[in-house]
């Protein structure tokens, strides 16, 4: 790029920031070119010209001060054309004959009201400016001809609406800008609520993995300790227990924790990590829970479905929760039950054991609910289930949902 182009790029952004100034160069520029052509003009004395006076200091003065006003044509649109037909009904009266800068500044005066200025004030200045310029057209010494006032008139009506359109076509690309504003704000808010519920979903995903998995290890390497010196083969047993939950725990929390990456490397693992546990899982979590020394049993009744995905790992993390608790809280000696009841639109899922961990649990899900308790009702609520917990009758506790089986 030359400088001479930077230069004018430069002080065009110079302009554009200083509007005031921008309009002082205007007026300045017209008076330039108008003035000496005012002066310097020879008029025949002996046609329609010689009913005109000749300019003089008071001729000038009346145009300059006519002109100058342009510099707050925007900060005071009004008043400025206010001021600009005083001086040229002021000319008209004492004779003066029209020049370029006064005309010109009416012109301008006209633009500057309708393009700054609501409605009803531009078409109050509008029609004030009208008027005046008609009186001024019919009081000048000279004649006109209908086609030349039909013209003038609709020049001035003409320069009126450019005005009106720019406004209009300003307000209407300013209520675009605000909109795409709104819409960007509405955007962020509503991604921040979808990584607040993200969260809050892996939060329940990797307290469903971590309680329940860690639970079995602490069992199993209780069990070790116990019989570690009478029985060393079912204490290797017990460890090697220990090791496959604990990967597969961390498999699992991996899978979980992989939602939190970039979308490109959520693109590129995406094919490394295992699908969500469902239903059809379920055998292999009773098995974990059965190496522990707990009794499970499992009875499926009715005619088994396929759920959402939704529900299908939402009865299955229930499931999972509801048997940990039950290694938690029932004791060494307890059995537990899981039940899962088809019908046509729902499933109902039920837990039950006969331990003696009821007031525990009780106690927490009522006073100081844990967030195992917590994450139950809030994953059954999120896809319209219902959920019942508390102590069985005959003694033990009993967890029992029902999901809708379409999402």
């Amino acid at each position: 790029m030359s400088p001479r182009i930077r230069g004018l790029r430069t002080f065009r952004a110079w302009l554009q920031a200083r509007p005031q100034a921008a309009d002082a160069l205007l007026a300045l520029g017209l008076l330039l070119v108008g003035l000496p052509q005012m002066y310097l003009q020879d008029f025949p004395e002996d046609g329609d010209y010689g009913a005109f006076r000749s300019p003089d200091a008071v001729n000038g003065l009346i145009v300059v001060v006519v002109t100058m006003a342009l510099v707050w044509r925007r900060r005071s649109p009004l008043p400025v054309l206010l001021v600009i037909v005083a001086g040229e009904m002021s000319l008209t009266v004492w004779g003066y004959p029209p020049s370029v800068p006064d005309v010109m500044a009416f012109l301008i005066a006209i633009y500057s009201l309708a393009a700054h200025r609501g409605l009803a004030q531009s078409a109050l200045g509008g029609v004030a400016g009208f008027v005046s310029f008609l009186v001024s057209l019919v009081m000048l010494p000279v004649g006109t001809s209908p086609v030349v006032l039909v013209s003038d008139c609709a020049l001035v009506a003409g320069v009126w609406v450019l005005g009106r359109n720019l406004r209009l076509r300003r307000a209407y690309f300013a209520e675009l800008e605000d909109r795409a504003a709104r819409l960007e704000r509405a955007r962020g808010t509503d991604a921040r609520a979808a990584r607040i519920e993200e969260r809050s979903r892996i939060a329940r995903e990797l307290h469903d993995v971590v309680a329940h998995h860690v639970s079995v290890m602490t069992v199993q390497a209780g069990a070790a300790r116990r019989i570690i010196d009478r029985d060393p083969g079912s204490a290797r047993e017990a460890m090697s227990t220990i090791e496959e939950v604990g990967r597969t725990a961390l498999s699992e929390m991996r899978r979980i924790v992989g939602v939190l990456r970039t979308e490109r490397d959520a693109e590129q693992a995406g094919r490394e990590l295992a699908p969500q546990p469902g239903l059809g899982d379920l055998g292999e979590l009773l098995d974990h829970v059965r190496e522990t020394g707990l009794s499970v049993q499992l009875w499926i009744e009715g005619e088994a479905r396929t759920p959402s995905p939704g529900v299908d790992v939402a009865a299955f993390r229930l499931i999972q929760e509801a048997l940990t608790n039950t290694l938690k809280h029932a004791g060494a000696q307890a059995r537990a039950w899981v039940r899962l009841y088809y019908s046509d639109a729902d499933l109902t899922v039920e837990i039950e054991d006969d331990g003696r961990g009821t007031s525990t649990i009780v106690a927490d899900g009522t006073d100081n609910p844990g967030h195992g308790l917590v994450g139950m009702y809030e994953r059954v609520a999120l896809y319209g289930g219902e959920l019942r917990i508390g102590p069985r009758v005959g003694g033990g506790f009993g967890v029992r949902a029902r999901f809708p089986l379409e999402a």
